[in-house]
């Protein structure tokens, strides 16, 4: 056969296999989709904690939108079996067998909302009852996978509420039953033969608040820590390179129906602050600020409440203001950035030494301004900056703050690029890095040349 002849042929039977692809597709296109349909009996199923198979909403969403998935393998980790007292014990104190770990057959408990001073560190809590979600529906977009075996894990998540625990007990001046609880965590993980193997590094440990496992942390350097910022951390105890940025679990309501016909006008307030004006450490800027901004034109700047009410008058005010002051707390961070988010109001950021979560996902500079400590605090010049800013560069970034703001939405289950899956994301970026060092200790035997 000449060379036409065996292009024609090759032409017909591709025509020939491509029509029978289509005509296989139309008939499994209506059971697929009927399958993955969420009717009230599968999404009930779905939210109870079970082993049965369900689906997300977030899954249904993204066949429809065909918005972009994260085709990379979840991650896998491997949850260690501490005594539930180390973590979801503590919010049920009341219950017995506090020395059995946690069993798959029992719901975690859910998040207490009082007292507000637990919430804001609460990652701990949120990646933990993520990993013991073994709902076999819990698949599509979902970034991390629970392994029993250790010996398939990537990484291993170390189950202490550090946090919690230097709220529950440190911060109420009991620090002996604090330093106690601490020193056994730090006792069961170094003792583990996977953290002996690895030194540590492939072991996660949220620490969330800046003086949370403070007695111990400094012996666990090498794992990878969950953190607010490293205002209180020496950089050999935590550094960017290693650890991971987590938001604040924002206190105030998330602003849902925030769809106004004028968005730019209906916000009446320039700038708006109501919370601690004094302040120890990075947060002596808001004294300073107080003196040049209260009694201002357009400018909200009064101490606020601790409280229901506080918090209420707090989120009317966020709505209503086009920007929200947020200047450094007693650490570079602070939970108001992430009230100032959920509120979609646009962030002022007075930090020099500030670290953002998931920086390498986000570009802050779309939704946030960012001023240096030195130039804010010459008078007139911050109010000068905001009022030169155009009502089209405001909306496009009260836009581009709507769409961005579901990244640091705290929930169960966790959907598709909320804060605990982003957190996730950056989880497993590092295990490359890991695992290279891991293998090249394995076979080099001399002191190595290479500085890493």
């Amino acid at each position: 056969m000449d060379l036409k002849g065996r292009i024609f042929r090759g032409c017909v039977c591709s025509i020939i296999l491509m029509g029978a692809a289509a005509v296989c597709l139309s008939l499994m296109f209506p059971v697929f989709f009927a399958e993955t349909s969420l009717s009230d009996k599968v999404l009930a199923q779905w939210l109870m904690w079970s082993r049965s198979s369900g689906t997300t909403d977030d899954i249904g969403r993204g066949l429809i939108s065909g918005d972009g998935r994260d085709d990379c393998p979840q991650l896998k980790v491997h949850v260690y079996d501490f005594p539930r007292r180390f973590h979801l014990g503590m919010l049920k104190q009341t219950e017995l067998d506090q020395d059995l770990p946690w069993s798959d057959e029992e719901v975690p408990p859910p998040w207490p909302e009082k007292p507000v001073r637990n919430i804001g560190h609460n990652v701990e809590y949120w990646m933990l009852v993520d990993l013991l979600d073994i709902r076999e529906g819990r698949r599509g977009d979902r970034v991390v996978i629970r392994v029993r075996d250790p010996e398939e894990a990537e990484l291993f998540f170390v189950p202490f509420f550090s946090s919690l625990c230097f709220n529950r007990f440190d911060y109420h001046t009991n620090e002996s039953q604090g330093k106690v609880i601490q020193g056994e965590v730090a006792t069961l993980v170094m003792e583990s033969p996977y953290w002996k193997r690895s030194g540590g590094e492939d072991h996660i440990i949220p620490i969330h608040h800046p003086n949370a496992f403070s007695y111990f942390r400094d012996l666990l350097n090498a794992s990878i820590f969950i953190v607010s910022d490293f205002g209180r951390k020496v950089p050999e105890v935590s550094s960017l390179k290693k650890d991971v940025v987590a938001p604040y679990n924002h206190i105030l309501p998330t602003y849902e129906d925030d769809n106004p016909a004028d968005p730019f006008n209906s916000r009446k307030t320039l700038l708006f602050f109501q919370g601690t004006i004094k302040r120890k450490d990075d947060g002596i800027v808001r004294t300073k600020l107080a003196n040049i901004l209260q009694n201002q034109t357009g400018v909200h700047f009064e101490q606020g409440m601790k409280n229901e009410t506080g918090f209420k008058q707090a989120s009317v005010g966020m709505r209503n203001s086009k920007f929200c002051l947020d200047p450094a707390g007693d650490t570079p961070s602070s939970c108001r950035l992430f009230d100032v988010i959920a509120s979609h109001c646009i962030p002022v950021i007075i930090s020099d030494r500030i670290e953002l979560p998931y920086e390498d996902d986000l570009d802050y500079s779309s939704f946030a301004l960012f001023y240096s400590v030195e130039d804010s605090l010459q008078p007139g010049w911050l109010l000068s900056q905001l009022r030169n800013i155009s009502q089209v560069q405001w909306l496009k970034m009260w836009t581009r703050l709507k769409e961005v703001s579901h990244h640091f939405e705290y929930q169960f289950p966790s959907r598709r690029n909320d804060a605990v899956n982003m957190i996730w994301k950056q989880l497993r970026r590092k295990v490359p890095a890991i695992k290279l060092r891991m293998h090249r200790k394995q076979r080099l035997r001399i002191a190595d040349w290479w500085n890493w």
